[in-house]
């Protein structure tokens, strides 16, 4: 094997959980690409930490204690085009992906996803960090630039009205008729389609986009 191929890919992890960054560093030193050089909890303390440690790779929280995630890609990014910066979110919603993307980071992986996708998003950033990668980037892109909105089914639209009303899985699966991992599963394919991550979130898509009337709505 040449000297090339021996080099590692260094790796800074942000987060203000110190057990979400143990279990990143875990992961990342399993894999012989990758050597974590540093941690940071704060926005401040990444910026700091890049320019000290220049690492290839930045693995960052999108919600810190003193401030943005992305404000801090941003502020790196005004200083490197070519470190990796991959994006992880609590909330993966297409709110979030395109913030990521907007502030100039090369992945955005959900904490929800196995360790090996954000591994795989390290190692694609690592390559080329100016490529924006994402789960869901076509499904996304296809939302936002649908002017018409997502296309429901007539379930899902039922589905969307019961989680209006406030009904659980188990209440929506009872009026519904079906299963409750059946009703999940269409609560599920409601959320990619408003590019939602919870219920709070495809509400407020739904209004947005007209799918659901304001609550206070005159209704005369």
């Amino acid at each position: 094997m040449s000297e090339r191929h021996r080099v590692r890919t260094t790796v800074l992890i942000v987060d203000d959980h110190q057990l979400i960054r143990y279990g990143l560093r875990h992961v990342f030193e399993r894999d012989a690409q990758f050597r974590v050089v540093g941690e940071a909890a704060t926005a401040a303390e990444a910026v700091r930490q890049a320019g000290a440690l220049q690492p290839d790779v930045i693995v960052m929280d999108l919600r810190l204690p003193d401030g943005s995630g992305l404000d801090a890609t941003r502020a790196l990014r005004r200083v490197s085009a070519t470190t990796a910066i991959v994006v992880l979110s609590m909330y993966a919603g297409d709110d979030q992906l395109f913030g990521a993307l907007e502030a100039g980071a090369s992945a955005f992986v959900s904490k929800a996803d196995p360790a090996d996708v954000v591994v795989a998003a390290a190692r694609h950033a690592a390559s080329a960090p100016s490529a924006f990668t994402a789960a869901n980037l076509a499904e996304a892109m296809r939302r936002r630039l649908a002017p018409e909105g997502p296309q429901l089914s007539p379930r899902e639209r039922q589905v969307l009205h019961m989680l209006a009303e406030g009904l659980s899985v188990a209440g929506i699966a009872a009026r519904l008729g079906t299963a409750e991992s059946t009703a999940k599963t269409h609560i599920g394919r409601l959320y990619d389609k408003l590019g939602a991550a919870n219920r709070a979130q495809a509400l407020m898509t739904a209004l947005r986009l007209g799918l659901l009337e304001a609550p206070d709505s005159d209704r005369r």
